[in-house]
């Protein structure tokens, strides 16, 4: 599968997905540590839906990377939605890859402006350490180009699998300089029996003008020898004075069921208002092969918020993805389907909310046209095309539709 395809579908994932897991129980946290803790766990929700994005892309296979670029343009039908263009480039050089996203709108004159850019720097410093740097950019009222946020990233890998990173988040002061504002210490490493233990750190600005611990996950991951992986995370909040209260458990299994498909199981536990920890969601997934270049993977959630009804109503089916892939000479095409009830119907079976269809097809002189097509249903329940995105790339993953099937999904 191409990575650009499956990049495009894994952001429509995360602007629908990525922050219906969230859910804080952090009674004394002061407000700047509760936007602290909302902003950490709505990344790491997002950083998860696009590992089982990734993991559920059917069976892709990226060669490795070469300097590249590509361009679209996305719309709304009826010009509901004001237009944009996106053009992207991959550079590498000199042990550093850049990529750089810029995204123009159409202006009152009719010709397209810019609106955003993003730079993203992979710097192999030396044969342990590996700093990423990405730098968000927006427009002043000028239309000139201000740096409006600044990510690092540093990776050092030790002895015995060990690994240490170090990230922070800077904003610009009042100065016109970037200030720290955020910093995450993550550390991994394998304890023996298969096991590996990640304790993470978020430290959030403290009224000292330092910066204190606000959050703390630790995770555990076991690998069997049959390929069964088993996962606990648990998420910790401070309270200000020192103590910290648990506020989420996060358990999954992920096995492989035959040669030719794979499942996995999370759960979701969080305190009920005694204190308790009860499941509060519930995730299926699973991942075949049905055919020659044909798979599917499908991902029911089940949870006690049912939307548009109060209070506690046990795990219900609230969502199904059904992911399909078809590999062609000619194209891939890969459809995403979405299906929840009605909001407030506890016993209303699921309907189609959303539909994305993304295609590749493998163009002349090593390039490939991409399209992405968003449906949705009208008001007869009849779905209707929305959002169209079309465009070219060079991207040598794009361009090689892989038309082999793998008897063992990767």
């Amino acid at each position: 599968m191409s990575c650009v395809v499956s990049h495009s579908l894994i952001r429509r994932v995360q602007s629908e997905k990525a922050l219906s897991n969230f859910r804080v129980y952090s009674e004394r946290m002061s407000a700047r540590r509760f936007l602290v803790a909302e902003t950490f766990i709505r990344r790491n929700a997002a950083l998860a839906l696009l590992a089982a994005a990734t993991a559920l892309s059917l069976s892709q296979r990226c060669p490795a990377q070469q300097s590249w670029s590509a361009s679209s343009e996305q719309g709304g039908l009826g010009g509901a939605i004001n237009p944009t263009r996106t053009t992207e480039t991959h550079t590498e050089s000199n042990g550093q890859v850049v990529d750089k996203t810029s995204v123009e709108t159409l202006g009152p004159d009719g010709r397209y402006i810019p609106y955003s850019e993003t730079e993203r720097q992979s710097i192999r410093v030396n044969d342990t350490t590996v700093r990423n740097i990405e730098r968000t950019f927006g427009t002043d009222s000028d239309g000139h180009r201000t740096l409006i946020q600044q990510r690092e990233e540093e990776t050092r890998s030790l002895t015995g699998g060990e690994q240490r990173i170090t990230r922070t988040v800077s904003n610009p002061d009042a100065n016109g300089g970037m200030q720290v504002v955020q910093r995450e210490l993550e550390t991994s490493k394998d304890i023996g029996g298969g096991v590996r233990v990640t304790n993470t750190t978020l430290l959030a600005p403290d009224v000292n003008g330092g910066f204190s611990p606000a959050i703390q996950t630790e995770q555990r991951e076991t690998r069997s020898s049959n390929g069964t992986v088993e996962s606990k995370k648990s998420t910790f909040l401070s309270d200000g004075s020192g103590r910290w209260k648990l506020s989420e458990i996060r358990e999954s299994t992920s096995k492989q069921e035959d040669p030719t498909s794979t499942s996995k199981e999370e759960k979701v536990l969080r305190p009920d208002s005694n204190g308790n920890l009860a499941v509060v969601e519930r995730t299926v997934s699973k991942r075949a092969q049905v055919g020659d270049g044909s798979e599917r993977a499908t991902t029911e959630k089940y949870s006690t918020n049912f939307p548009g009804v109060a209070g506690d109503n046990g795990l219900q089916l609230v969502e199904r993805e059904t992911v399909r892939r078809n590999t062609s000479p000619r194209a891939q095409t890969t459809t995403r389907q979405i299906e929840r009830p009605r909001p407030g119907n506890r016993g209303d079976s699921l309907r189609v909310t959303q539909e994305a269809i993304n295609i590749v097809r493998p163009g002349t002189s090593g390039t490939a046209d991409m399209s992405n097509t968003i449906l949705v249903p009208d008001s007869n329940g009849r779905l209707t095309q929305v959002w169209v995105d079309t465009g070219t790339t060079s991207n040598p993953s794009a361009v090689q539709v892989d038309t082999k099937t793998s008897a063992k999904p990767q």
